[in-house]
């Protein structure tokens, strides 16, 4: 099955935003302490650094991890495998309505248009 993979390229480039994010925010936040301004504005900034560096390891692994989260690129499993079908099981879909399809389904159960055959 294909699925779809964020290139390593987007991802890295996703991270060095991150960074950049995290360090406005820590920029934020002694501007915030600095100018006497009420503690919500200084949690603010706490909360933007803690959301930044999130993802930051989040896009920094995909960037440079063998399996990826899926999103962008197109692999197939034989390349590399979804993580995320290894953790919750690969289903099928109808591709014209989005209904669950049981294993070996050439038809849909819900709107009875074929399936393609991979």
């Amino acid at each position: 099955m294909k699925s779809v993979k964020p290139g390593r390229g987007p991802s890295f480039m996703s991270g060095i935003g991150a960074v950049a994010v995290g360090i406005f925010g820590i920029i934020w936040t002694f501007s915030a302490l600095s100018m006497g301004a009420p503690t919500a504005f200084a949690l603010f900034g706490v909360v933007f650094v803690g959301m930044a560096a999130a993802m930051a390891i989040y896009n920094f692994r995909n960037a440079t991890a063998e399996d990826r989260h899926s999103i962008v690129d197109i692999v197939d499993e034989v390349e590399e495998p979804d993580p995320l079908n290894q953790r919750f099981g690969e289903k099928r879909y109808c591709p014209y309505c989005g209904e669950t399809l049981p294993e070996n389904a050439r038809f849909c159960p819900a709107c009875g248009k074929g399936m393609p055959q991979a």
